[in-house]
């Protein structure tokens, strides 16, 4: 599941190959009090940071049937609980992804988070593996592999997927060869291990946590797995925990979400804020959709150079800056920007930072490795070709991509099936969520809802955008999530908010 915002796309980390990854497994076990691992916390303040963040290191096992084996390292960071209300435990920022780092979200979020619950949390945060500063590994991929609009199966402007198919296959290919045993521990059903063993080393008998996104999905397996050591979880953005839709059904569902969502740019781009009258597309919101589908459709046949860059702007690019624009209104001017210089035969388009560049070998490695490592993907070429023309007609915002082959279908099985989600699990979660979410669209949340019967409340946000809690904003929605985590109110049944 993508959880991050446009200016986030870009991605976070820092080259190593499966070769570097191993030399950080560590084999000394540390241990801390009742055999779980000790956490040196160390101050860690950053620029425009939290005062008072630390930072220390957790040892997780490679592989939790053998705890006594090698280890890889994860970074933790904390902001303490500060009063005046007494402390009531530990709250997991749980970001996004996979790709998403703990560290981040709390080194961003955490003061607002802090104001908001009072002080009464410990709000921790920490890079699942192969993300931050965490233990990494790689595929070694080729250049040319690990842009994002590469790694995102965009079809051929005819449709074809067979450049998609080739690079799928040489992918899996590499990271079998390369990736070795760090890379194939970079599951979601491991991060719930490692938050659990992280619950050990914090002292805690509970955690409480904001899960986004994909970090909603890895909430709810720690909520099925661990009901007895679950308080207050809050799940924002979720997408359908099916096991038999996971992660190829997320990926499918962006289609749809962004037919949901696009309405609202439509209506920006037509009405744009005085400030930015010079980016207006289109006199009426209906005909945005045109302005932009046929200057991909242009773009196909013609790409334009860019700015600072040697990567031309294509349809697929295009569309790619739409998809990532979508899940957030503060990227609608830089969209609308791109949309203009790109329609002007002497204008000079600039990519967004995203797309100007290859990933880092482990950021790309990590990005494909967790969704094909928790759950066995279709494998026929012919079905993705036939869902790849059908998603087309369908949706031409997605033209396709969201339909179509990855990686995975090459893929090894999974050593393990995935985790039902059940209302047998934690009875204390409170869900929220967009109406027109263009990454886990709202349909696929009402799923989730589903799953968690009376054990969820869900609050619907009648807004758009990828993400819908926003600590210290004040809207209905985040006024509802803030009276949860600080005093465990909520709704008696599911509800809805206008802002």
């Amino acid at each position: 599941m993508t959880t991050c915002t446009r200016r986030r796309a870009a991605l976070t980390l820092s080259l190593t190959i499966a070769a570097s990854a191993l030399t950080a497994v560590s084999f000394a076990p540390a241990a801390g009090a009742a055999g779980a691992p000790a956490l040196a916390w160390k101050a860690c303040e950053r620029p425009g940071g939290p005062a008072g963040q630390e930072c220390a290191e957790l040892p997780v096992p490679l592989d939790y049937r053998d705890p006594g084996g090698p280890r890889l390292t994860l970074a933790v960071t904390r902001l303490r609980a500060q009063g005046p209300a007494p402390r009531r435990g530990t709250l997991v920022a749980l970001p996004g992804g996979p790709g998403g780092s703990g560290v981040q979200r709390v080194t961003e979020r955490g003061e607002a988070l802090r104001e908001e619950t009072r002080g009464r949390y410990d709000i921790v945060g920490f890079d699942p593996r192969g993300v931050g500063s965490s233990s990494k590994a790689g595929c070694g991929l080729a250049e040319e592999d690990r842009h994002l609009i590469a790694l995102r199966s965009w079809p051929a402007p005819d449709g074809g997927i067979e450049e998609n198919v080739a690079r799928s296959r040489r992918i899996a290919e590499a990271c079998a060869r390369n990736g070795g045993p760090v890379l194939r521990s970079f599951t979601s059903e491991n991060q719930v291990r490692d938050m659990d063993l992280l619950r050990r080393a914090l002292g805690e008998k509970k955690l409480s946590a904001w899960g986004t996104s994909y970090g909603s999905y890895v909430a709810a397996l720690y909520a099925q797995h661990h009901p007895d050591r679950t308080d207050r979880f809050v799940m924002d953005s979720t997408a359908d925990p099916d096991p038999d839709r996971l992660e190829h059904g997320w990926l499918a569902d962006m289609a749809r979400g962004a037919d949901d969502r696009f309405p609202d740019f439509a209506s920006w781009a037509a009405d744009p804020p005085a400030a930015y009258r010079h980016l207006r597309l289109a006199e009426h919101a209906e005909d945005v959709r045109k302005v932009v589908t046929d200057l991909a459709a242009r773009l196909d046949r013609e790409p334009r150079r860019t700015v600072g860059s040697d990567i031309p702007l294509t349809g697929n690019a295009l569309r790619q800056a739409l998809q990532t624009a979508l899940n957030d209104d503060g990227a609608f001017p830089d969209f609308a920007a791109l949309v203009k210089e790109a329609a002007d035969p002497e204008g000079h388009p600039v990519l967004p930072p995203e797309l100007s560049g290859p990933l880092p070998d482990a950021d790309a490695s990590l990005l494909v490795a967790v969704i094909c490592n928790d759950v066995r993907w279709p494998r026929q070429v012919g079905g993705y070709r036939r869902a790849v023309a059908a998603d087309r007609a369908a949706h031409p915002l997605t033209a396709g991509m969201p339909a179509n082959i990855t990686p995975c279908a090459f893929w090894k099985d999974p050593a393990g099936k995935p985790t039902r989600i059940t209302d047998d699990g934690a009875s204390r979660v409170l869900m929220i969520q967009n109406l027109r979410d263009p990454s886990t669209p709202y349909s696929s949340s009402l799923e989730m809802r589903r799953s968690l019967g009376d054990t969820a409340r869900m609050v619907t946000v009648d807004r758009g955008g990828h993400g819908a809690y926003v600590p210290g904003r004040g809207a209905c929605g985040d006024r509802a999530v803030t009276a949860f985590l600080n005093d465990g109110e909520r709704p008696v049944r599911d509800t809805y908010c206008a802002d």
